[in-house]
């Protein structure tokens, strides 16, 4: 019976757990739809802001881009004020594979970051190289991105380290 219970416990963690997990493929009627090369073209800004688990605001942002293309290879130059006054600047090569799935690369990510478009969302993830108090945390993000109209797009990011939610990063694109 104890076997049993622990079994079904499981089952029921992993149906959660998959019912939790927003397929991007869910928005693919979703309008407008997002075409990476068109709304990260030119200059854009964003401003946001990082909560930690319980939804204190721990951090304010803002961002100013340049994204410049050449067929289906992109450079998205980001540059961070952030709210205590600190800049970091983070430079993404973003390329769309042959089967429309899209990776990038930039000097604090580790490894290569996936994602995908469908409808007027994109689905990213990556690990990031995370400067916290002298050392360095790799952490997980896991990024949504809804086009709304041709000028606004939302960002919603969850921050983890070994699978456990640190916190949340929220942020509203502009293209003027």
């Amino acid at each position: 019976m104890k076997t049993l219970l622990t079994l079904l416990t499981l089952l029921f963690c992993f149906t959660l757990a998959a019912c939790a997990s927003s397929d991007v493929e869910q928005y693919a009627a979703e309008q407008p739809a997002l075409s990476l090369q068109d709304y990260l073209n030119g200059e854009l800004q964003a401003w946001g802001m990082f909560q930690d688990r319980s939804g204190k605001v721990i951090k304010r942002f803002h961002v100013q881009m340049t994204g410049q293309w050449q067929g289906d290879t992109g450079t998205l130059d980001e540059r961070f004020t952030y709210s205590d006054g600190t800049t970091e600047r983070r430079v993404w090569t973003l390329a769309r594979q042959s089967d429309g799935s899209w990776e990038g690369t930039a000097d604090d990510v580790e490894g290569i970051a996936t994602g995908k478009v469908a409808g007027n969302a994109f689905h990213w993830a990556y690990r990031l190289r995370l400067p916290v108090d002298g050392r360095t945390w790799v952490v997980d993000l896991d990024d949504r991105m809804y086009l709304i109209d041709d000028k606004v797009m939302l960002n919603r990011a969850i921050m983890s380290k070994w699978g456990i939610t640190l916190g949340s990063i929220t942020l509203n694109f502009y293209k003027p």
